[in-house]
């Protein structure tokens, strides 16, 4: 008998999977990106977020499932081609988010502990030997895991928030607040762009519909569990870009790119702010690696039983999915060999594109979900524009980035096409 889920832990999970290490990660990169205008880039990619999760519920409420966003394409589509390689594309997009993760983590540590002389070399190390130590205790125990995350997703709230409060009271006075100014913004479609590089910071309140079959009292607080999760979020992450900006000098906040939020507590809390930051982005991207590499074997296996994946996926290794070892194999290939902007730009694109799809099935399904069938067009519509002007924009300054996105969907649909054929005969 499994464990029922209240409200609270509901939204625990949602914030949990959304500031996992997304924040750490991508923040640097969003103020290279949008300047001043971050915390409205923060906004254009939560209001998506918050748009999406409306069809989430719908679709939560109506087939709850623990197989989550994998259960909604194939409710919507049926069990073809497409379908298929949507859900292959999430179990990548979950790759990809670990690299992520293991970067953020890769940048931070080097920070505390320096092991060679070469930052780039020890990012490396750090980042790969987190993934390994991830994954080992997933093979462990997935009780480990839980645990893990229930402390983590306390103690990385408890910070960031001590570091709004602290760093607000910081601004106070300090010049570069300027930097906020509507004069300091990027152009609107470049704040629009930033948004959605970074809308990988988003991804994970998603989370909450593998838990549906077990909150209680669902028609209450499905809904909830989403709302106020993402809501929760979208503020949290502007008051972060917010006082980022505000305490640091566009120039630092560019040479501290990968670690800016650890920077950002110097100017009032010095060193120690420093390190308690770094310790906050350790735990944090620490406990996402773990939660992921269970979510993504886990998406992987569902697709394989979905006959959307070869059945070899559902072979046990170690009493775990072949798909957990195959996860991390990939995760770290990916990590040492892509950098941040590429896989940020990856990760999004790709749930750009599975959250559209997720917005369409709720359009297609409104009447058997009952819901407004606008929302979810609206939805899928901003998902697809999002998604062409992401890809647009940064095409000329991050071609690899664009290029590898564009490759895992043509790779995803050409592989769900084999099998499918294969299949047949």
């Amino acid at each position: 008998m499994n464990k029922k889920i209240g409200l609270k832990e509901a939204i625990s999970i949602g914030i949990g999977g959304m500031v996992g290490g997304g924040i750490f990660a991508v923040l640097g990169l969003a103020v290279s990106l949008a300047k001043g205008g971050t915390p409205i880039a923060f906004l254009f990619a939560g209001i998506l977020a918050l748009i999406t999760s409306y069809s989430y519920v719908k679709l939560s409420k109506k087939y709850p499932d623990r197989g989550g966003t994998v259960k909604f394409i194939n409710q919507g589509f049926g069990k073809t081609i497409f379908s298929g390689a949507i859900n292959n594309l999430l179990w990548i997009s979950y790759i990809i988010m670990l690299s992520l993760y293991a970067s953020a983590f890769g940048s931070y540590a080097p920070n505390l502990l320096e092991l060679t002389q070469d930052k780039i070399i020890d990012s490396h190390i750090y980042a790969s030997a987190i993934i390994i130590l991830a994954t080992a205790i997933n093979y462990y125990s997935i009780a480990v895991v839980g645990k893990i995350e229930s402390y983590a997703v306390i103690i990385k709230l408890v910070i960031l928030i001590s570091f709004i409060f602290i760093g607000a009271y910081g601004l106070i006075g300090n010049p570069n607040v300027a930097q906020l100014a509507v004069s300091q913004w990027e152009a609107p479609i470049k704040l629009f762009a930033g948004g959605m590089v970074i809308f990988v910071a988003y991804e994970g309140f998603e989370l909450i519909a593998n838990a549906a079959p077990d909150i209680i009292n669902p028609e209450k607080n499905i809904p909830k569990a989403y709302y106020y999760s993402v809501i929760f979020v979208i503020v949290l992450y502007i008051v972060i870009a917010f006082v980022t900006i505000g305490s640091l000098p566009f120039s630092k906040i560019a040479t501290a790119q990968d670690y800016v939020l650890a920077e950002a507590a110097k100017p009032m809390l010095g060193k120690i702010g420093f390190s308690i930051i770094t310790v906050a982005a350790l735990i944090s991207t620490f406990s996402a690696i773990n939660a992921s590499l269970y979510g993504g074997s886990k998406v992987n296996y569902e697709i394989a039983q979905d006959d959307e994946l070869p059945h070899h996926f559902l072979a046990k290794l170690w009493n775990q999915p072949i798909g957990l070892m195959i996860t991390a194999i990939a995760t770290l290939i990916l990590v040492n060999v892509l950098q941040l902007e590429s896989i940020s730009t990856a990760g999004s694109v790709g749930f750009l594109l599975i959250f559209g799809v997720v917005n369409l099935v709720g359009y297609r399904l409104s009447k058997e979900t009952g819901s407004n069938k606008i929302i979810p067009l609206v939805g899928f519509v901003l998902c697809m524009v999002a998604t062409v002007i992401l890809i647009n924009q940064q095409y000329t300054s991050n071609t690899t980035g664009v290029i590898i996105s564009l490759a895992i969907i043509v790779f995803c649909f050409i592989v769900e096409w084999i099998y499918k054929k294969t299949e047949k005969k």
